[in-house]
């Protein structure tokens, strides 16, 4: 038989078992070839091509699955049903009264968001009609990514960007390694290095390679980036090789190829498979925490437009018990409506109240949100302060319907490396033997001009030291991964370090390496080149120095370390290791460790980034040992990680110690500023970081994260193998609440001082044992709820060696917490997406790592400095400004409609309405929309150089305390006692009537035409004239635009008004206005009516306004105060802390000296608030 048992056994374990998607492993075959026959069955299994999705949207289920989004909010489809309504029965207004304004903001909010996801789309064709190469009959062949499938084998140029996750089968190089940059993917812009499969690294042409016959078996996709298992299966004579493959064969999606002239590679996983793709979240619709307010204030109008219509149909019908107001001799019924039965008379006059009133919900307020968000934003785009020179770029807005949840934020979550910092590591010094050199200001033992003040320099190292000195420099320039890069010259001719310095530079994995390699190049040692397996080095002699490489100990987070073994040009042998200080230390057996250990210390202080260097020279006899547990552990197949650790573990020991380097990472510029910023403004700041431990706590110390008197809790992996999980949370959990009496950080903020600072510092492995879901049969519990209450007391927290949805998990966690606090993500690189796409807000940094972070974010900045002005002043103004819309349009139209409600019970509950048609319609749309939107577009309660200035503002809008319920309330009530005194003033005005002799009906008081369109006239006029002059008192920045805008929208209302009533419109059926409006004018007493109701429905917001201020200002009240007495000139005196209100420890411990001294406090007050009333409204 042509088909062995073991090729039946795949079978059935692939097929017969059930579903294809239960096989955990996939088998590829390399250019698509069928292995020989006779050795496993030829089984294609599907997989998808290679085309990138990041859009919401297609052509053919945008309008079904944007209408559904839309009417999803409870106004849209509220207002859908009245609509509807309208056009079924007989209703008192006309239904496009309420069509016409749900048409306008389903179709501008439907064009936003499909020219949002257009945009999203042309990304999506940039990348996926990309050009690339495949080899196909021994030819390279140019098609698009998209058509890219599994299996092809791909050939890449350098500098090009690998369009899959690819296995690399052979390069340009000899030794069969390609430099590959993963800027986009892990923000790391350093060169890491990957290895061809050793039987492959050969074929060097497109027919060498298209002769390849092999498969490749390996994992499903994962999305965990830092793990691969497969194996390749190479026929040779019909009898496949199998060699191991890992994750230095796997070239992920994204990565650019550097330093490589080319490779060939195949590919594995393709389109949303890569790992890339697996790691970003699924694109949802983000909602601020003021539009779930909204929607929540809007479920309680609805309520009250369901009382007041069922209150009105009730009473309509006890008022019609009576016969002769059921049918009145002027009003008779036809047969029709006299049989059709009660129920159904009742449901049609409720449905009719319901529209009738249905003006309280303001659907114009969702058009109004809808212009400002979109116009807001523009003032983002438009800031000079968030543009950068040096890149050239400005602040863009992807999103603009989270502007105000910017003024909310209560954690951010960060990325290091290209967001906190530059990835720019600089060499500072080294210390051999407790002597310390730093390059230009120490060479060859000389201290150079300007340096005598430094610190711990000692020049004389004396002749015993000077060959511990060389073996030092010589141990950096040989124990490293750098490669070096010979660029051309003008004429075109290569040349090395040693023949022209200028034309080279290095790469490397590691910026550390790069930074310690170019230290030893400035202290006399120069590392030319790794050729043929030798390393050669530069001396101070300008000799040439060769080293035969023989093994590379790499470096692995859990040891910390790495180690090379070279052989020198006089046969003798040397273990060369470097690593973190925990890492070598314990390995030491001699060296001068206490002066080395200082010197570690006090630069791990200063937060630089820190390494000690240690040797130890190998016999014959030692070295073979070594080759012999290297090679074991390198081919086992299974536990492979594991043994090679402990082979590196009996290898690394009995060191000599050389001294330690000292390397710094620069914070991008105002990065500890803004951080410290943040604090004040009360949010709370974690790292998330892929980087090890040592290199993200240092940055976390430069950048102010963590201070010196922090005291750091670990909960790392090296923690819980000492100690269970379980032990070490409550450990941290006893720690933290000891100190804090139970409390959380926000409960004692103002007492901060007096408390120990807690930083916490995880890692991705005990993350994920923390984040694990408890087992029934486990007696551990859940852990999630320890974890969130030791973060929740703990000043900052540093998450590192975290996987890119490891991060969207963070983000996640905290924001199911019970507090459902409002979360903030900042990234520049693709391992950063899912977590901006799971925060309520996320931001991309623009650089150098491509723009993943920034097509997928709401925001994206060129720097991390424009986070504190984007947050503490753009944030803080679009809050306040939503907020008083918000709150200002339920006022506004509770006022309009209460007057209609109490009307009803003077007109026997017959629906008529109280205002014109055109008032009806207009009231939103053009009387009193244009002050708010301008309002809640250039409003600035205080100036922005004391926002800014004064983080500490930011707490007064936090947790959404300007949309809280009893705020809500207390405008619901101003509007409800605005609309009785409007109904009843004019109601007494219209109280004693006469006839005239024409037989017309005229008041008394006022001389006017009575009748009920002067009576609603005379109501709306109030009306529109009281909610504008609220708007006015609340506007603290007057421009001339507000003047134009607030006067003009009043003498708009009152020359449409004149116009409306005053000239016969050959349009209308029936012209019930027509000199009305003019008529109540010519009254004299209706204009002092009009002046005494309008003072008379503001006085009682003006007097709480007037106490408060007084007797309970907040912070923000009193700067206003201050600013207005230095003439907006606050922000030039310092300090601001002073205009704080007191906490009572404070007004406790105030002398009696300082109390006879001091300015009367509530004389200020009142002093401040009386030339605020005065003054505030003046331009």
């Amino acid at each position: 038989m042509g088909m062995d048992f073991s090729t039946l056994r795949n079978l059935i374990s692939r097929y017969c078992a059930g579903e294809e998607n239960w096989v955990d492993s996939r088998t590829i075959y390399i250019g698509h070839k069928e292995p020989p026959s006779g050795t496993e069955a030829f089984i294609q299994q599907r997989f998808p091509d290679n085309r990138i999705v990041s859009s919401k949207y297609t052509f053919w289920n945008f309008v079904p699955k944007n209408m559904f989004e839309q009417f999803r909010r409870v106004a849209n489809f509220y207002f859908l049903i009245i609509f509807l309504v309208q056009l079924i029965i007989d209703t008192p207004t006309s239904p496009i009264t309420s069509g016409l304004p749900l048409f306008f903001v389903i179709t501008v909010t439907a064009i936003k968001q499909g020219y949002e996801d257009w945009l999203r789309h042309k990304a999506d064709n940039s990348v996926n009609q990309c050009p690339v190469h495949v080899v196909q009959h021994g030819k390279v062949v140019r098609k698009q990514s998209r058509k890219l499938r599994v299996g092809d084998v791909v050939f890449i140029k350098e500098n090009e960007t690998f369009p899959c996750d690819l296995i690399l089968l052979s390069t340009s190089r000899d030794d069969g390694t390609c430099f590959v940059t993963t800027a986009s993917l892990d923000g790391e812009s350093s060169h890491k290095t990957y290895h061809a499969v050793q039987d492959t690294k050969a074929y060097n042409t497109e027919m060498e390679v298209d002769s390849i016959h092999a498969t490749i078996e390996c994992e499903q996709p994962q999305p965990d980036l830092y793990k691969f298992v497969g194996r390749i299966n190479i026929y040779m004579d019909n009898e496949p090789v199998a060699r191991p493959l890992g994750s230095e064969n796997l070239l992920l999606r994204g990565a650019t190829l550097k330093n490589t002239e080319h490779i060939y590679a195949v590919a594995i996983y393709t389109g949303m498979e890569t790992k890339m793709a697996l790691n970003y979240q699924s694109k949802t619709q983000k909602r601020s925490a003021v539009e779930k307010s909204m929607n929540a204030y809007l479920v309680v109008y609805l309520c009250i437009l369901i009382g007041k219509a069922l209150i009105n149909t009730v009473l309509k019908y006890a008022w019609q018990a009576d016969a002769n107001r059921d049918e009145p001799w002027y009003n008779d019924r036809t047969e029709t409506e006299r049989q059709r039965h009660i129920v159904i008379r009742a449901f049609t006059d409720f449905l009719a109240f319901m529209v009738l009133f249905n003006y309280i919900i303001p659907v114009s307020m969702y058009v109004t949100v809808e212009m400002q968000k979109f116009l807001g934003s523009y003032f983002i785009m438009w800031d000079d302060e968030m543009f950068d020179e040096e890149l050239g770029e400005r602040a863009v807005v992807n999103t603009s319907d989270l502007n105000e949840e910017l003024g909310q934020v209560e954690y951010v979550f960060t990325d290091k490396t290209g967001t906190l910092t530059e990835n720019n590591m600089e060499f500072i010094e080294c210390c051999v033997d407790g002597h310390v050199y730093v390059p230009n200001v120490i060479c060859n033992g000389q201290v150079m001009p300007g340096a005598t003040s430094m610190d711990m320099i000692d020049t004389s190292p004396g002749p015993g030291a000077r060959e511990h000195e060389e073996l030092f420099f010589r141990a950096l320039c040989l124990c490293h991964t750098v490669q070096v890069k010979e660029e051309e010259t003008v004429d075109g001719i290569k040349q090395g370090i040693h023949q022209g310095k200028s034309t080279s530079f290095y790469i490397s994995s590691s910026p550390d390496e790069v930074a310690l390699v170019e230290g030893m190049k400035r202290l006399g040692f120069t590392y030319l080149r790794l050729k043929d397996s030798h390393m050669e080095i530069l001396n101070r002699e300008d000799e040439i120095e060769r080293f035969q490489l023989l093994e590379v100990l790499t470096f692995d987070s859990v040891r910390r370390r790495m180690s090379v073994i070279v052989r020198s040009s006089t046969g003798e042998l040397y273990l060369f290791c470097k690593g973190a200080d925990s890492a070598i230390f314990p390995r030491v057996i001699s060296g001068k460790v206490e002066q080395i250990r200082a010197r570690v210390e006090h630069n791990a202080v200063e937060g630089l980034r820190t390494l000690c260097v240690a040797y130890r020279p190998l016999s014959p006899e030692q070295y073979q040992e070594v080759c012999r547990l290297l090679n074991g552990a390198k081919l086992a197949l299974q536990d492979r990680d594991k043994r090679l650790a402990e082979a590196y573990d009996i290898i690394e020991k009995d060191l000599i110690l050389l001294g330690a380097t000292a390397v710094e990472d620069r914070l991008q510029e105002k990065a500890a500023d803004t951080i410290e910023s943040l604090h004040k403004a009360g949010m709370k700041v974690w790292v998330l970081t892929g980087d090890k431990m040592e290199t993200a706590a240092a940055t976390c110390y430069a950048s102010k994260l963590f201070h010196r008197n922090t005291q750091i809790l670990e909960l790392t992996t090296k923690r819980t193998e000492e100690q269970s999980l379980h032990d070490v949370l409550f450990d941290l959990s006893r720690t933290v609440l000891r100190q804090h009496g139970g409390m959380t950080r926000d409960s004692f903020s103002g007492l901060s001082g007096d408390c120990t600072d807690y930083g916490l510092i995880i890692d991705g492995a005990t993350l994920s044992a923390v984040m694990r879901p408890a087992q029934e049969d486990s007696s551990s519990g859940n852990y999630k709820e320890i974890f969130l209450e030791i973060c929740r007391n703990c000043s900052a927290v540093l998450c590192c060696r975290m996987a890119p949805l490891q991060k969207a998990q963070i983000v996640k966690l905290i924001k199911a917490s019970r507090e459902h606090p409002i979360t903030l993500a900042i990234g520049d690189g693709a391992n950063d997406v899912s977590m901006i796409l799971e925060a309520h807000v996320g931001i991309g940094i623009m650089g150098k790592e491509g723009r993943q972070a920034v097509r997928n974010s709401d925001y994206a900045i060129p720097k991390f400095k424009h986070l504190k002005k984007m947050l503490l002043v753009h944030g803080h103004y679009y809050y306040i400004r939503i907020s008083e819309l918000v709150q200002y349009f339920f006022y506004k139209n509770v006022c309009f409609i209460f007057p209609q409600f109490l009307y009803q019970f003077f007109c026997g509950f017959s629906q008529q309405p109280l205002y014109d048609t055109a008032y009806l319609t207009l009231y939103n749309i053009s009387f009193t929309s244009l002050p708010i939107l301008l309002y809640s577009l250039i409003e600035q309660h205080i100036h922005m150089d004391i926002l800014r200035k004064d983080p500490s503002l930011y707490r007064d809008i936090a947790k959404n305390s300007l949309l809280r319920w009893p705020i809500f309330i207390y405008w619901t009530l101003l509007g409800v006692y605005d609309a009785i005194v409007m109904f009843f003033g004019v109601y007494f005005l219209f109280d004693n009537t006469t006839f005239t002799s024409n037989g017309q009906l005229m008041t008394t008081n006022t001389q006017m035409m009575f009748g009920n369109w002067t009576f609603g006239t005379l109501v709306f006029t109030v009306l529109v004239f009281t909610v504008t002059f609220k708007l006015a008192l609340d506007t603290h920045y007057w421009t001339w635009i507000n003047h134009f805008v607030i006067w003009g929208s009043l003498i708009f209302f009152v020359v449409f008004s004149l116009l409306w009533g005053g000239i016969i419109w050959p349009f209308l059926n029936y012209q019930r206005m027509y000199y009305v409006f003019m008529q109540m004018l010519s009254s004299g007493p209706a204009w002092l009516s009009i002046i005494l109701l309008i003072t008379a429905s503001l006085l009682p917001d003006v007097l709480k306004k007037v106490i408060c201020r007084t007797l309970w200002p907040t912070t923000t009240e009193r700067i206003q105060n201050a600013d207005k007495l230095y003439n907006g000139q606050l922000s030039e005196f310092t300090p601001l802390e002073s205009l704080h209100a007191p906490s009572k420890a404070g007004r406790h411990r105030r002398g009696s000296g300082n109390q006879r001294n001091a300015p009367n406090p509530r004389r200020t007050n009142w002093c401040c608030l009386c030339a605020n009333i005065f003054s505030r409204n003046t331009p």
